[in-house]
């Protein structure tokens, strides 16, 4: 009889994720290049627009944790907004369900990503603001348990996740042996470069899964 089991529930650490699905991370510049090599010019208007976004997010983050719902609205959308993914080609689909069937057919995670972007390829996980003490690194597990649900193997996939105060980027590959590598921890209290950079990343993925 097939079970079916929340992601969150069954992919807890990045042990849980490698072993479930035979990942290995591929701890080389060649593999993921696409968070520090080749990244685009940001425009004075975009950082101007990144100034602000960073000191309404640092005012209200100032009034302690912020749920996922507002991490979305003060950090993500105006993000995926100036990176260009609410315009064509791309579609955005908000929390998705995802269903990832085993091998063994006995067993279905399912769970929800927070935004979806272009058929399957860049996928965004939010947590609450609270859970800052273990960073964006806790839900690295469940984000490559959503991107390897992808249904375009062949293709490369990118996921985000962030609290507000720190996001983390990750690629996917699922050729042979499925691959994965992380970008490092960028942190928004850190400084407007930061910020900065992060665009910069997001703007280079758009050009790698359009192109």
């Amino acid at each position: 009889m097939t079970q079916t089991v929340a992601i969150t529930e069954a992919i807890a650490t990045l042990k849980d994720a490698e072993t479930r699905f035979g990942l290995i991370r591929i701890e080389s510049e060649h593999f993921f290049t696409e968070w520090f090599e080749g990244l685009p010019e940001i425009t004075e208007a975009e950082k101007t627009s990144l100034d602000v976004l960073r000191r309404r997010y640092l005012y209200h983050r100032g009034e302690g944790d912020l749920l996922e719902g507002t991490v979305m609205l003060l950090v993500v959308s105006p993000l995926l907004a100036l990176a260009g993914f609410y315009d064509p080609p791309f579609k955005i689909q908000a929390e998705s369900s995802v269903e990832l069937v085993l091998d063994d057919g006995e067993e279905v995670l399912r769970g929800r990503i927070d935004v979806l972007v272009l058929q399957n390829q860049f996928w965004v996980v939010v947590l609450e603001s609270k859970k800052t003490t273990l960073s964006a690194w806790s839900a690295v597990p469940q984000a490559l348990a959503y991107l390897m649900a992808n249904p375009h193997p062949n293709k490369p996939v990118f996921g985000m996740v962030t609290n507000g105060d720190d996001v983390l980027f990750i690629k996917l590959t699922q050729a042979d042996t499925p691959q994965y590598d992380l970008s490092r921890v960028f942190a928004l209290f850190t400084s407007k470069r930061e910020l900065y950079k992060i665009l910069q990343v997001l703007k280079r993925i758009t050009f790698a899964i359009a192109s």
